[in-house]
């Protein structure tokens, strides 16, 4: 019996479409991770960027356990001099709720060559309307 791999040409890619509304950010995002690896077809091969679509919409409206609300915070350094950078995510969820989601899911997925192009196929959206009318989206809950 052989092992049987999967080429780039086979790969069927569908686009699923998450409401952020009340769900716990963690939660969301690992489960966002899995689908944007592929891990949930029985098909996955770890060498061949197998991933779906997804498009989260109500990012302002997720939610976060415990007192993040008020203590987590995102930092950088740029390695210059005062090149240190602080933003809270209380500040964070106001300007910019995509980002917080965007954040969460790329620090969940394995760094290697496939994350950028992981990343590309996650498309976050502050309220109900997005662009991807045009495409076939399969509603789904990825939290249990």
């Amino acid at each position: 019996m052989k092992t049987f791999t999967l080429k780039k040409e086979q790969v069927e890619r569908k686009w699923y479409l998450v409401d952020a509304k009340d769900k716990v950010l963690g939660r969301l995002a690992s489960r966002i991770a899995l689908v944007l690896q592929g891990k949930h077809k029985p098909s996955y091969t770890p060498n061949i960027d197998m991933s779906d679509f997804v498009v989260v919409i109500n990012a302002e409206k997720i939610k976060v356990t415990g007192k993040k609300l008020e203590n987590k915070k995102y930092q950088s350094h740029s390695l210059y001099p005062r090149g240190f950078k602080e933003e809270r995510f209380e500040d964070l969820l106001k300007t910019e709720p995509e980002e917080i989601i965007k954040r969460a899911v790329k620090t969940m997925l394995p760094f290697n060559k496939l994350r950028d192009r992981r990343m590309k196929k996650l498309k976050v959206y502050r309220g109900c309307e997005h662009p991807h009318k045009s495409v076939k989206l399969e509603a789904v809950s990825l939290t249990k």
